[in-house]
Protein backbone atom coordinates (compact mmCIF):
# COMPACT_ATOMS: atom_id res chain seq x y z
CA UNK A 1 0.00 0.00 0.00
CA UNK A 2 1.36 3.38 -1.05
CA UNK A 3 0.26 6.92 -0.13
CA UNK A 4 -0.54 8.35 -3.56
CA UNK A 5 -1.46 11.90 -2.54
CA UNK A 6 -3.17 14.00 0.10
CA UNK A 7 -6.22 15.96 -1.07
CA UNK A 8 -7.81 18.89 0.72
CA UNK A 9 -11.53 19.67 0.81
CA UNK A 10 -12.31 23.24 1.85
CA UNK A 11 -15.21 25.65 1.95
CA UNK A 12 -17.43 27.24 4.56
CA UNK A 13 -20.17 26.15 6.93
CA UNK A 14 -23.01 28.67 7.10
CA UNK A 15 -25.46 28.49 9.99
CA UNK A 16 -29.13 28.46 9.03
CA UNK A 17 -30.13 28.40 12.71
CA UNK A 18 -28.37 28.97 16.02
CA UNK A 19 -25.65 26.43 16.86
CA UNK A 20 -24.82 25.13 20.32
CA UNK A 21 -21.74 22.99 20.85
CA UNK A 22 -21.13 22.95 24.59
CA UNK A 23 -17.88 23.74 26.32
CA UNK A 24 -18.36 21.29 29.17
CA UNK A 25 -18.04 24.18 31.64
CA UNK A 26 -19.15 22.98 35.06
CA UNK A 27 -18.74 26.34 36.79
CA UNK A 28 -21.76 28.50 37.58
CA UNK A 29 -21.24 32.26 37.24
CA UNK A 30 -23.63 34.86 38.63
CA UNK A 31 -25.52 36.34 35.67
CA UNK A 32 -23.87 33.81 33.39
CA UNK A 33 -25.21 31.29 30.91
CA UNK A 34 -26.33 27.82 31.92
CA UNK A 35 -24.96 26.21 28.74
CA UNK A 36 -22.04 28.16 27.19
CA UNK A 37 -20.62 27.30 23.77
CA UNK A 38 -17.05 26.16 23.29
CA UNK A 39 -14.65 29.04 22.58
CA UNK A 40 -11.04 29.51 21.59
CA UNK A 41 -9.25 30.32 24.87
CA UNK A 42 -7.02 32.89 23.15
CA UNK A 43 -9.54 35.12 21.38
CA UNK A 44 -12.77 33.85 23.01
CA UNK A 45 -14.38 33.30 19.61
CA UNK A 46 -16.66 30.24 19.24
CA UNK A 47 -15.53 27.46 16.91
CA UNK A 48 -16.69 24.04 15.72
CA UNK A 49 -14.36 21.24 16.87
CA UNK A 50 -13.26 18.89 14.12
CA UNK A 51 -14.09 16.01 16.46
CA UNK A 52 -17.75 17.10 16.54
CA UNK A 53 -17.98 17.02 12.74
CA UNK A 54 -16.15 13.70 12.49
CA UNK A 55 -18.25 11.99 15.15
CA UNK A 56 -21.59 13.16 13.77
CA UNK A 57 -20.65 12.40 10.15
CA UNK A 58 -19.41 8.90 11.02
CA UNK A 59 -22.53 8.13 13.04
CA UNK A 60 -24.84 9.31 10.25
CA UNK A 61 -23.02 7.24 7.61
CA UNK A 62 -23.23 4.14 9.82
CA UNK A 63 -26.97 4.67 10.29
CA UNK A 64 -27.41 5.21 6.55
CA UNK A 65 -25.51 2.00 5.78
CA UNK A 66 -27.59 0.11 8.32
CA UNK A 67 -24.79 -1.27 10.49
CA UNK A 68 -25.79 0.16 13.87
CA UNK A 69 -27.70 -3.00 14.84
CA UNK A 70 -24.57 -5.02 14.06
CA UNK A 71 -22.29 -2.77 16.14
CA UNK A 72 -24.89 -2.38 18.93
CA UNK A 73 -24.34 1.35 18.97
CA UNK A 74 -20.54 1.23 19.00
CA UNK A 75 -18.41 2.70 16.18
CA UNK A 76 -17.99 0.32 13.25
CA UNK A 77 -14.67 -1.51 13.57
CA UNK A 78 -12.68 -4.44 12.21
CA UNK A 79 -14.31 -6.96 14.54
CA UNK A 80 -17.72 -6.27 12.98
CA UNK A 81 -16.71 -7.03 9.38
CA UNK A 82 -17.06 -10.80 9.76
CA UNK A 83 -20.69 -10.51 10.84
CA UNK A 84 -22.86 -12.29 8.25
CA UNK A 85 -25.38 -9.45 8.36
CA UNK A 86 -22.80 -7.26 6.60
CA UNK A 87 -22.28 -9.63 3.67
CA UNK A 88 -24.16 -7.44 1.17
CA UNK A 89 -22.62 -4.18 2.40
CA UNK A 90 -19.16 -5.36 3.46
CA UNK A 91 -17.33 -3.30 0.81
CA UNK A 92 -19.08 -0.12 1.96
CA UNK A 93 -18.42 -1.00 5.60
CA UNK A 94 -14.73 -1.44 4.80
CA UNK A 95 -14.70 1.98 3.13
CA UNK A 96 -16.13 3.59 6.27
CA UNK A 97 -13.29 2.11 8.30
CA UNK A 98 -10.82 3.28 5.66
CA UNK A 99 -12.15 6.82 6.03
CA UNK A 100 -12.62 7.04 9.80
CA UNK A 101 -10.38 4.34 11.20
CA UNK A 102 -11.07 1.27 13.27
CA UNK A 103 -9.79 -0.45 16.38
CA UNK A 104 -8.00 -3.68 15.48
CA UNK A 105 -7.33 -6.19 18.25
CA UNK A 106 -5.53 -9.50 18.59
CA UNK A 107 -8.48 -11.39 17.12
CA UNK A 108 -8.52 -9.48 13.84
CA UNK A 109 -7.36 -10.89 10.52
CA UNK A 110 -3.93 -9.35 9.90
CA UNK A 111 -4.45 -9.47 6.14
CA UNK A 112 -7.71 -7.52 6.48
CA UNK A 113 -6.03 -4.89 8.65
CA UNK A 114 -3.27 -4.51 6.06
CA UNK A 115 -5.84 -4.38 3.25
CA UNK A 116 -7.78 -1.50 4.84
CA UNK A 117 -4.78 0.36 6.21
CA UNK A 118 -4.74 3.63 8.19
CA UNK A 119 -7.63 6.11 8.47
CA UNK A 120 -7.87 8.51 5.54
CA UNK A 121 -9.74 11.53 6.89
CA UNK A 122 -8.32 14.31 9.05
CA UNK A 123 -10.81 16.93 10.29
CA UNK A 124 -9.76 20.46 11.23
CA UNK A 125 -11.33 22.69 13.86
CA UNK A 126 -13.51 25.29 12.13
CA UNK A 127 -12.81 28.90 13.10
CA UNK A 128 -15.20 31.76 12.47
CA UNK A 129 -14.79 33.48 9.12
CA UNK A 130 -12.80 36.65 9.80
CA UNK A 131 -14.94 38.71 7.43
CA UNK A 132 -18.09 37.73 9.35
CA UNK A 133 -16.40 38.60 12.66
CA UNK A 134 -15.39 42.02 11.29
CA UNK A 135 -18.94 42.60 10.01
CA UNK A 136 -20.41 41.82 13.44
CA UNK A 137 -17.84 43.99 15.23
CA UNK A 138 -18.57 46.92 12.91
CA UNK A 139 -22.26 46.60 13.80
CA UNK A 140 -21.48 46.18 17.51
CA UNK A 141 -23.20 42.79 17.46
CA UNK A 142 -21.98 40.03 19.77
CA UNK A 143 -20.70 36.78 18.28
CA UNK A 144 -23.12 34.68 20.34
CA UNK A 145 -26.73 34.93 21.49
CA UNK A 146 -28.53 33.70 24.60
CA UNK A 147 -31.71 31.76 23.97
CA UNK A 148 -34.19 31.42 26.84
CA UNK A 149 -36.09 28.14 27.11
CA UNK A 150 -38.48 26.50 29.55
CA UNK A 151 -40.83 23.55 29.96
CA UNK A 152 -44.61 24.06 29.86
CA UNK A 153 -46.82 22.27 32.38
CA UNK A 154 -49.48 20.68 30.15
CA UNK A 155 -52.22 20.93 32.78
CA UNK A 156 -51.60 24.35 34.33
CA UNK A 157 -50.23 25.95 31.17
CA UNK A 158 -47.38 27.67 33.00
CA UNK A 159 -43.66 27.75 32.30
CA UNK A 160 -41.33 25.77 34.52
CA UNK A 161 -37.59 25.18 34.85
CA UNK A 162 -36.36 28.22 32.88
CA UNK A 163 -32.86 27.93 31.45
CA UNK A 164 -30.71 29.81 29.00
CA UNK A 165 -28.46 28.43 26.29
CA UNK A 166 -25.67 30.22 24.47
CA UNK A 167 -25.65 29.79 20.69
CA UNK A 168 -23.75 31.05 17.70
CA UNK A 169 -26.47 32.86 15.71
CA UNK A 170 -27.78 32.08 12.25
CA UNK A 171 -25.79 33.64 9.36
CA UNK A 172 -22.47 32.91 11.09
CA UNK A 173 -19.85 31.40 8.80
CA UNK A 174 -17.04 29.02 9.71
CA UNK A 175 -14.02 28.02 7.62
CA UNK A 176 -14.22 24.28 6.87
CA UNK A 177 -11.26 22.05 5.96
CA UNK A 178 -10.49 18.36 5.91
CA UNK A 179 -7.83 16.27 4.22
CA UNK A 180 -8.09 12.86 2.55
CA UNK A 181 -5.11 10.55 2.33
CA UNK A 182 -5.34 8.66 -0.95
CA UNK A 183 -3.71 5.22 -1.09
CA UNK A 184 -3.04 3.36 -4.35
CA UNK A 185 -5.24 5.75 -6.34
CA UNK A 186 -8.46 4.80 -4.49
CA UNK A 187 -11.52 7.07 -4.76
CA UNK A 188 -13.61 7.49 -1.58
CA UNK A 189 -14.89 10.98 -2.40
CA UNK A 190 -18.51 9.94 -3.01
CA UNK A 191 -18.81 8.56 0.52
CA UNK A 192 -17.32 11.77 1.96
CA UNK A 193 -19.80 13.92 0.04
CA UNK A 194 -22.65 11.68 1.17
CA UNK A 195 -21.57 12.28 4.77
CA UNK A 196 -21.52 16.05 4.25
CA UNK A 197 -25.02 15.93 2.74
CA UNK A 198 -26.26 13.98 5.78
CA UNK A 199 -24.83 16.71 8.00
CA UNK A 200 -26.78 19.33 6.04
CA UNK A 201 -29.98 17.34 6.46
CA UNK A 202 -29.61 16.73 10.19
CA UNK A 203 -27.42 19.50 11.62
CA UNK A 204 -24.60 19.84 14.13
CA UNK A 205 -24.43 20.28 17.88
CA UNK A 206 -27.10 19.81 20.49
CA UNK A 207 -30.89 20.25 20.44
CA UNK A 208 -31.26 19.51 16.73
CA UNK A 209 -34.84 18.35 17.30
CA UNK A 210 -35.63 21.87 18.54
CA UNK A 211 -34.26 23.55 15.44
CA UNK A 212 -30.66 24.16 16.51
CA UNK A 213 -27.62 23.63 14.32
CA UNK A 214 -29.04 23.59 10.81
CA UNK A 215 -26.18 24.19 8.37
CA UNK A 216 -25.22 24.33 4.73
CA UNK A 217 -21.85 23.99 3.04
CA UNK A 218 -20.88 26.75 0.62
CA UNK A 219 -17.97 27.18 -1.77
CA UNK A 220 -17.01 23.53 -1.34
CA UNK A 221 -14.00 22.49 -3.42
CA UNK A 222 -11.40 19.77 -3.75
CA UNK A 223 -8.18 21.65 -4.30
CA UNK A 224 -9.15 24.02 -7.13
CA UNK A 225 -12.06 21.85 -8.34
CA UNK A 226 -15.58 22.86 -7.28
CA UNK A 227 -17.58 20.20 -5.41
CA UNK A 228 -20.62 22.34 -4.71
CA UNK A 229 -22.73 21.04 -7.60
CA UNK A 230 -21.86 17.42 -6.76
CA UNK A 231 -22.93 17.96 -3.15
CA UNK A 232 -26.19 19.65 -4.11
CA UNK A 233 -27.02 16.89 -6.60
CA UNK A 234 -26.95 14.13 -3.94
CA UNK A 235 -30.37 12.69 -3.11
CA UNK A 236 -30.66 10.48 -0.03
Amino acid sequence: MQLTKIEKISGQIELLSGLHIGSGNTEIHIGGTDNPVIKNPINQEPYIPGSSIKGKMRSLLEWHLGVVDVTQGQPLSFKHLNDKRLNESKDKAENLIRLFGGAPDNNNDDELVKKIGPSRLSFWDCSLDKNWVTEMNNKSIMLTETKMENMIDRIRGVAEHPRNTERVPATARFDFNLTIRVHDGEDLLDTVLQGLKLLELTGLGGSGSRGYGKIKFTGLRLGEESLQEKLEAINL
